[in-house]
C-alpha cells in the first residue's frame, strides 16, 4: 500500500491511510471486493467482513467473508447490522448544520452561547471555541476515548455530562483554531448543544431529521442501557493485548461514545446516508458547502477534514467523502463520490486489534469505488 499515513485517530478509532497506488489500466476485476474481504479473513485474521457497493447507476451489491460467530461457525449475515463507531459523527454534524440553516445555531458562534459555563478546564474555555471548530476538530479539546473504553467494555452506562467531566480533567491540546487533532470530545459537546437548542434527546433528533427522513430502515441510536444489537448481525471481537486471543465483545454499552460513536447501522444504510448527504437531500447547499470546506489532515496523501466529513483521494482519480470508525468489536470505513458511487466495508474486529487490517479495509473501499 503506497504511503500509508500512520495516524490512528478515531472512535472509536479513525485511521488515515493513503489508497493503494493504481492506474486506470490496472482497474480491478469484478470480484476485487470479494477478493479483498477474503484476504482480510485469510491473511489478517479477521473473523468476518461485510461490504456493500453501489455503482453510478444505483445498482447495489453486498459481500461477506469469514464467519459471523467463531464459536458456532455461523455465516456472516449479508448486510447485517454493525456498530459503526465514529461514522456516528457525520449524523451528529448533519443535525448541527440543519440547525445552523434554521438559524438556531451560529456556526462561528462560541460554544459558551449554547452551554454557558459548562466547557471549562485547564486551557479550555467555551468562550474561545466555536461550533465550527468542534465539528472540524480544531478546538483543541482533549480526547476522552482512552478514559472510557473500560466503561464501554464493562457495560457501564455513562451520561453525556459525566463523559464530558471525564474529558475536562485533561488540559487543552492547543489553542482553538491553531491546529487540527481528532477528538471525540468535540462531538460530545456538539451533541449537548443539539439537546440544549432543541430541548429533545440527540437520538430523537437524529432519528427524525436523518434516519426517517431518508428511510434508513436498519439504523438506530441505541437507547440508554441497551447493550445488544437489535437485528441479525455478525459477532464482534477484540484482542485485549498483543498476542491475546480474540474475545467476543458484541454486547457492550456504547453510551460513553454517544454523539461521537454509539450508533448501529448496516453497510447498505451507510451508503444511502452518504449518497443522500452529497446529493443535497439532508442539507441546504449553503450548509453542505460548509460541511465540505476542509482543512488538511495529511498533506502528503491529500486527506482533508470537513465538518463531520473526511475526503480521501482515490487511486483512480477524484475523491470520495465519508468517515470511518471503530468501537470494540467492529471497524467500518467508506463513503461516496459526487457521481453516485458508494462503498462501505466492515470488519468484525475493532481496529485496535489489527491496525494493518484497517488499512486493508481502506484499500478495499478504494478498489470498490474505482471499479
Amino acid at each position: 500500500m503506497a504511503g500509508a499515513a500512520a495516524a490512528v485517530i478515531c472512535t472509536m478509532v479513525l485511521s488515515v491511510v493513503a489508497p493503494p497506488a493504481a492506474s486506470a489500466s490496472s482497474a480491478p476485476g469484478p470480484d476485487a471486493v470479494q477478493q479483498g474481504l477474503n484476504v482480510l479473513v485469510r491473511s489478517d485474521g479477521v473473523p468476518g467482513a461485510l461490504a456493500s457497493v453501489t455503482n453510478r447507476g444505483g445498482r447495489a451489491r453486498t459481500y461477506t467473508a469469514g464467519v459471523g460467530d467463531r464459536a458456532t461457525g455461523a455465516k456472516v449475515p449479508r448486510d447485517g447490522q454493525v456498530r459503526i463507531g465514529s461514522n456516528t459523527k457525520p449524523f451528529t454534524a448533519v443535525v448541527m448544520l440543519q440547525l445552523v440553516g434554521e438559524g438556531k445555531i451560529r456556526l462561528d458562534g462560541p460554544v459558551e452561547t449554547y452551554l454557558p459555563g459548562l466547557v471549562r478546564g485547564e486551557g479550555i474555555d467555551g468562550r474561545r471555541i466555536t461550533v465550527r471548530q468542534l465539528l472540524q476538530h480544531t478546538s483543541g479539546l482533549p480526547d476522552y476515548e482512552d478514559d472510557v473504553t473500560d466503561d464501554i467494555l464493562e457495560r457501564r452506562y455513562l451520561e453525556p455530562r459525566d463523559a464530558l467531566d471525564v474529558a475536562l480533567r485533561h488540559e487543552a491540546d492547543f489553542a482553538p483554531g491553531t491546529k487540527w487533532a481528532y477528538s471525540n470530545t468535540n462531538y460530545l459537546v456538539a451533541g449537548l448543544i443539539v439537546q440544549r437548542v432543541t430541548g429533545r434527546p440527540l437520538a430523537e433528533e437524529i432519528d427524525k431529521r436523518v434516519i426517517r427522513r431518508i428511510g434508513l430502515r436498519h439504523t438506530y441510536f441505541p437507547a440508554p442501557g441497551e447493550t445488544t444489537i437489535r437485528e441479525r448481525h455478525a459477532k464482534g471481537y477484540r484482542k485485549d493485548g498483543p498476542g491475546a486471543p480474540l474475545r467476543d465483545v458484541t454486547e457492550i454499552d456504547p453510551s460513553a461514545a454517544w454523539a461521537a460513536g454509539a450508533m448501529v447501522s448496516t453497510t447498505s444504510d451507510l451508503n444511502r446516508f452518504f449518497s443522500a448527504l452529497l446529493n443535497g437531500r439532508l442539507l441546504p447547499k449553503a450548509q453542505l458547502d460548509q460541511m465540505r470546506t476542509t482543512v488538511p489532515i495529511d498533506t502528503t496523501n491529500n486527506v482533508r477534514s470537513g465538518l463531520g466529513l473526511i475526503s480521501w483521494t482515490l487511486s483512480c482519480g477524484g475523491v470520495y467523502w465519508g468517515h470511518n470508525g471503530g468501537i470494540p468489536g467492529y471497524g467500518t470505513w467508506g463513503g461516496a463520490t459526487d457521481d453516485g458511487r458508494a462503498a462501505e466495508v466492515t470488519m468484525t474486529v475493532d481496529p485496535t486489534s489489527g491496525p494493518a487490517a484497517m488499512e486493508r479495509v481502506a484499500s478495499v473501499v478504494d478498489k470498490a469505488l474505482c471499479r
